[in-house]
């Protein structure tokens, strides 16, 4: 592993979280699995080796409790759920190298072969502990088959979490006033000897990998107020029958924790990438071993892209885990925010869900969902979801930006001209336009921003539509045909550059585009490079990219949700455990309960009122994050230097916890100018920036309202 800016020598693994083989995926899923597959395709486009990889998280007690339900085995319960979820994935263009699962067998090799290595290494540990048992059932009562109180908290929690309370992940045997989940029988708590990792050994390593992880600024955070809290030893067996067994000796019969062997499934999907297309093409062991490869002896460039829920998973217990046994670290984790839907949670028992193969059933197709997932907002924001906010998003931005620029361009230069390149190059000013495009594109997979990634290719839109009307080549076309090939040609340049930066958030679509240009081999193949060189095959006759979607298609499609919702209601459904996924972020989660409508309260409004004239006494107006930084001492703030136009004032804003701090320049707000000013840990804060809830969602504008436009 390198830390130098992207592409690098190194061989890079992009992962992300394994979706917990227990029931249907929906939209708010697809977010970490368009994600992650936006990424590793930009890293492509830069030149870099990678592989992307994932799998099937199999083992865990909701698989076994459901399939107890459906009269199935564990395995053949979860191989049904996996074997859907390897179909639906690419009907997404979401496009894994390997897609593997936890129970296959290079995956129960390589885990029970890594815990070896940690008990030899002597990492490992016996210890006699308490574990609840059904006294009635005669049986112990590993995980999700208790429930009781936490013991931190005081709110109501399952087995290893306490997911209605303080989110903290709990020991076997902490829990207090345990009852089974399986017969509601009060449950006691028995001893029984089970194998722990000393995650505690590693305190001083975990802080020093924090500070050089890099991705999004949650996934550093967070981790941080364990190992200050004090770092507990993690308990890695179960009592229960499904799952890899425990190596060596096992009297007990005991089998290791689901995340024992669900992150190692990026090694063993990766190994499984290699087997199948040879180490020439892709060496797992120099991406994942240190010393494995003269040529990397440090390993490989790794990225974890998850949902925030399972941050502590993936920077505490599994970089514990790959230090002890000589493993690569990751270099990244990006973590996402939740998605909502309509201001809501979803909820898989009532039906309230977008559901993936739904999506596609109404003819979407999926390169605007890819695109609305992946740009609205930071990654690490949630984001909400609704017909009519994805109908404005496809009707503003893909076809009235990028698609009507295409369109037009490539429509004017196939009736008036046989062939591409028009003129002899590119004009010096559509170049730079190309050129300022490609540094942002690859700024944002350097700054593991998959938004600014689109971003870079509707801001080139937005200026190809600029350039295009100032130059009025229709006009030009007689009086200076000259002019008028230039500008055309410049325009199927732009073209050209959008198909090549646009492949990793529509890669269908960019592919049809690189068609319509008429170049050779695939979009898919190529680099940034080839957005410099310019057009240079014939023109085929355009069509449209991107449908616009009309207003009585999203009522149709939310009276049909609301249809369904209703009648999941008066069936008397109830959020119980379904086969849900309470992150909705799809990882390797083993929630079996759905997010319920507790998570969206809404105040109730004020019977307060102010008159218009005290309502124009507020001064606010729109900003731009130039600069963004962290302020010594304060855990939450941060100091911003904001562009209003008429001035750049320094404020400070509660922002460090929820935002990636790197994503914020470039930022439109809304700021309240005329705020009194403050001093917060030594810095004067000179206005006040809007926001809204509990996870700060920064309000923008939805046009172009340039930095000082006042609100009115």
């Amino acid at each position: 592993m390198s830390h130098d800016d992207f592409p690098t020598d190194d061989p890079a693994v992009v992962t992300c979280g394994l979706p917990y083989a227990n029931g249907d995926l929906h939209i708010g899923h697809l977010r970490t699995y368009v994600g992650g597959d936006v990424y590793r395709r930009a890293l492509e486009r830069l030149g870099q080796e990678t592989a992307f990889v994932s799998g099937s998280d199999m083992h865990g007690t909701p698989v076994a409790v459901n399939a107890e339900q459906e009269g199935v085995s564990p395995e053949r319960f979860a191989l049904d759920w996996h074997e859907r979820y390897a179909a639906t994935f690419p009907k997404f263009n979401v496009e894994f190298d390997n897609y593997g699962h936890t129970h296959d067998e290079t995956n129960t090799e390589l885990t029970q072969q890594l815990v070896r290595d940690l008990d030899e290494a002597g990492h490992l540990y016996e210890k006699e502990i308490m574990v609840a048992y059904d006294p009635v059932d005669d049986q112990f009562l590993p995980d999700r088959y208790v429930e009781g109180t936490c013991p931190y908290c005081g709110a109501h929690a399952r087995g290893d979490e306490c997911d209605e309370g303080c989110q903290r992940h709990l020991e076997p045997g902490e829990i207090e006033n345990p009852e089974s989940t399986i017969t509601g029988n009060p449950a006691e708590y028995r001893e029984r000897t089970h194998k722990f990792f000393e995650v505690s050994e590693f305190s001083e390593y975990l802080s020093g990998f924090l500070d050089r992880l890099e991705g999004t600024s949650n996934a550093r955070n967070q981790p941080r107020e364990w190992i200050e809290q004090g770092l507990q030893d993690w308990c890695i067996t179960r009592d229960m029958d499904w799952g890899i067994d425990l190596p060596g000796e096992n009297p007990q019969d005991l089998v290791l924790y689901v995340w024992v062997d669900a992150p190692i499934e990026y090694i063993s999907s990766t190994k499984q990438y290699t087997d199948r297309v040879g180490a020439d093409e892709f060496d797992w062991e120099a991406a994942w071993k240190e010393g494995a490869s003269e040529e990397q002896p440090e390993g490989g460039e790794i990225v974890h892209v998850i949902g925030r829920d399972i941050i502590q998973h993936h920077t505490i217990f599994w970089p514990a885990m790959l230090e002890a046994t000589d493993h690569t670290e990751p270099r990244a984790v990006m973590a996402s925010g939740f998605v909502t839907l309509g201001g809501k949670g979803f909820s898989t028992s009532r039906d309230r869900a977008v559901w993936a193969d739904e999506y596609l059933d109404e003819g979407f197709h999926p390169d605007p969902l890819r695109y609305y997932l992946a740009t609205n907002g930071g990654f690490q924001q949630d984001v909400d979801f609704s017909w009519e906010k994805f109908r404005d998003r496809v009707n503003t931005e893909l076809v009235g930006t990028v698609g009507n620029f295409l369109y037009r361009s490539l429509l004017f230069a196939h009736r008036n001209y046989d062939d591409a390149p028009i003129a002899d190059g590119t004009s010096d000013e559509v170049e730079e336009a190309i050129e300022e495009a490609i540094e942002a594109f690859e700024a944002a997979v350097n700054d593991y921003s998959v938004r600014a990634v689109g971003d870079a290719v509707t801001d080139l839109a937005r200026y190809g539509n600029e350039y295009i009307q100032r130059s009025e080549p229709w006009k030009l076309v007689d009086d200076d045909p000259e002019e008028a090939a230039q500008v055309i040609h410049d325009c199927v340049a732009i073209a050209k550059a959008i198909a090549v930066l646009f492949e990793p958030i529509a890669p269908e679509k960019a592919e049809r585009l690189w068609d319509q240009l008429g170049e050779d081999g695939s979009v898919h193949e190529v680099t940034v490079e080839a957005a410099r060189e310019g057009p240079a095959g014939d023109l085929a006759e355009p069509t449209e990219l991107f449908e616009q979607i009309e207003d009585e298609r999203v009522e149709a499609l939310n009276e049909k949700l609301e249809a369904r919702v209703a009648e999941a209601e008066d069936g008397g459904e109830s959020d119980d455990a379904d086969g849900g996924d309470e992150s909705e972020s799809g990882d390797a989660d083993e929630s079996d309960d759905d997010t319920t409508d507790d998570m969206t309260d809404i105040e109730p409004l004020s019977d307060d009122r102010i008159g218009f004239e005290d309502f124009q006494e507020l001064d606010i107006r729109i900003g731009r994050i130039e600069e963004a930084e962290g302020i010594e001492g304060a855990d939450d703030l941060l100091k911003l230097r904001v562009d209003l136009g008429a001035e750049t004032r320094t404020i400070v804003a509660g922002l460090k916890q929820l935002h990636d701090v790197d994503d914020l320049p470039g930022t439109k707000v809304v700021v309240l100018a005329n705020m009194e000013k403050a001093e917060l840990f030594g810095v004067e804060s000179n206005g006040m920036v809007l926001a809204a809830g509990e996870e700060a969602d920064l309000l923008t504008t939805y046009g172009d309202a340039g930095p000082g436009t006042k609100v009115k």
